[in-house]
């Protein structure tokens, strides 16, 4: 391989799996035999890290709960999406939005139909996230870092 080609950028997707998965129904049976409509509730968590030289993990964390007006539990569902990447010669200022906007969206699918699969096998109706704007997010948290690392360069 010429020095060029070991030069070019490269993205690809190693991996792709469910780290970790959970599904509780605290108040089973009597939650099944409720009319009214749950309050559904959505968290989301994105994190990337280096786990070789050039590999890259990236883990999406997507908690759903549902709760009836009384706070009762109707289903806690989370799941954990994760990614091994393949990411070489980028420049560092590339690789975070590329970990925190590229990786997650191509993740997000993935976590998407394993947690509608999982309410569904619950005994539920089907339910499909929307989509998410990680890029949106992305920036959010930048956001909220910045202030952060300013308070921190003016206490030293």
């Amino acid at each position: 391989m010429s020095d060029e080609q070991q030069q070019q950028p490269t993205f690809s997707i190693e991996k792709i799996y469910v780290k970790d998965l959970s599904l509780e129904i605290p108040n089973a049976p009597q939650v099944f035999l409720q009319q009214e409509t749950p309050q559904i509730e959505v968290q989301l968590h994105s994190q990337g890290g280096m786990v070789d030289e050039g590999i890259y993990e990236v883990v999406l964390t997507v908690t759903v709960t549902a709760k009836l007006a009384e706070d009762k539990t109707l289903f806690l569902v989370e799941a954990v999406q994760a990614g091994i990447f393949q990411i070489r010669n980028i420049p560092q200022a590339e690789l975070e939005p590329i970990l925190g906007i590229t990786c997650p969206n191509i993740l997000f699918p993935y976590v998407r139909e394993t947690i509608s699969d999982m309410v569904s096998r619950a005994g539920f109706p089907p339910m499909l996230l929307n989509p998410v704007n990680f890029e949106m997010m992305y920036q959010q948290q930048k956001n909220m870092e910045q202030p952060e690392a300013a308070a921190a360069a003016t206490t030293h």
